[in-house]
């Protein structure tokens, strides 16, 4: 009997051998494990992970740029309140300062009020006491001019709501109809802020009426 021959022949030659490339490790029982690592290839193209990377760049010059904007707006809203504050103050000094000046011109005013007063108590001739009022009321006049208030025109004005605050009326001919005839008491403005009208009389016209009446 004739031993048969057990070589490997034909396709048994070619077989193909597979070599086992994962990972053995032990996990803390000791016990054999198997990572297996797939190695896949990379198949990006080359310009697509330049795009990736230039994206990536871009985006992360955009967080700079924000980031610096936000740091140059904190900066600009700090020197915007210090500016406001400062402003403010400067103000508050100013309308101190115009407030004592005013006030300071004053003064001298009170003290020709008290030095009237005293004369009147002395029984000052009329004529001395006359012309001490005077000097008094000019003072204050000027002291009024130089904070800028100015008195309001009235008499022989045509009658002005915003200006005039008509407390009488009197007949008059037809040239002074709707105009100011009297005045009770003075008007001043600061400006073009109006501070107190003028207490006038008003003149009205008879004629009209007659005119009417006859018809």
């Amino acid at each position: 009997m004739i031993g048969r021959d057990r070589r490997p022949h034909g396709d048994e030659q070619n077989e193909l051998r597979v070599t086992d490339r994962r990972r053995i490790y032990l996990d803390p029982d000791n016990t054999e494990q198997v990572n297996e690592e797939a190695e896949q290839p990379n198949l990006k193209p080359s310009y697509v992970e330049e795009l990736e990377a230039r994206t990536k760049a871009a985006e992360q010059q955009v967080l700079e740029v924000q980031s610096r904007f936000d740091q140059l707006r904190q900066q600009l809203q700090r020197e915007t309140d210090e500016t406001r504050q400062r402003l403010n103050r400067s103000a508050d000094e100013r309308a101190v300062n115009e407030k004592a000046k005013f006030i300071s011109s004053l003064l001298p005013v009170m003290d020709d009020l008290d030095r009237a007063v005293q004369a009147a108590n002395d029984n000052t001739s009329n004529d001395s006491l006359l012309q001490g009022i005077r000097g008094i009321a000019t003072r204050f006049q000027n002291a009024l001019a130089a904070a800028g208030v100015e008195p309001i025109s009235a008499v022989g004005e045509t009658f002005d709501p915003e200006l005039h605050e008509a407390v009488d009326t009197a007949d008059t001919d037809e040239a002074m109809d709707g105009k100011v005839i009297d005045e009770y008491g003075r008007g001043f403005r600061l400006g073009e802020r109006l501070l107190r009208p003028v207490r006038v009389k008003v003149g009205r016209s008879s004629q009209p009426q007659t005119r009417n009446a006859t018809e």
